[in-house]
């Protein structure tokens, strides 16, 4: 693929995780999450992107979100858990993707607030219509997910350069 043609990026925040008493790593999700996971993996069915690469954090909450969503997918991506985007910030976040071969063109990136909200408000210098607008009224609650493109390398993914392009949240 040609560095010319745009790159897609999916920033899916885990679903509605549980409080039980363990380690902040190991919490699972709660059967909301589940419910939210399964009907986000829909949703990215319908957006139409053949995702090629997911990155997801090693946390439970975001394996078991992916596990869930995945199953939604006609075609299963190349997967990859990575330990660096559990707790990550934007910077952090954006050096893992700037690692993407550029024989990629569609990457889903798995992880948790506030490092997933605050890489789609660093990465976005641009939105399609109202969609920063409805971004920015729901936040970024569990099971969300904002879809940005770009156009250059993987390398050269940096602030301000992806336009938002969709914007989905589950309702309450």
């Amino acid at each position: 693929m040609s560095v010319a043609e745009p790159r897609r990026i999916v920033l899916f925040r885990h679903a509605k995780a549980d409080w039980p008493q363990v380690p902040d790593h190991e919490r699972p999700l709660a059967e909301r999450g589940r419910k939210d996971a399964a009907e986000a993996g829909r949703r990215l069915t319908d957006s139409g992107i053949s995702f090629e690469l997911a990155l997801c954090s090693t946390a439970t909450r975001t394996r078991e979100t992916w596990k869930l969503a995945v199953q939604e997918f006609p075609q299963r991506p190349k997967t990859v858990y990575e330990e660096r985007i559990y707790e990550a910030s934007p910077g952090e976040l954006i050096a893992v993707l700037n690692e993407t071969p550029d024989d990629l063109r569609d990457v889903l990136l798995i992880g948790h607030n506030p490092g997933v909200q605050g890489l789609t408000d660093v990465l976005a210098g641009s939105a399609e219509g109202d969609v920063h607008d409805r971004m920015a009224g729901r936040g970024f609650p569990a099971a969300a997910f904002a879809v940005l493109s770009f156009t250059g390398s993987w390398k050269d993914l940096e602030p301000g350069v992806a336009t938002l392009r969709d914007y989905w949240a589950p309702t309450d």
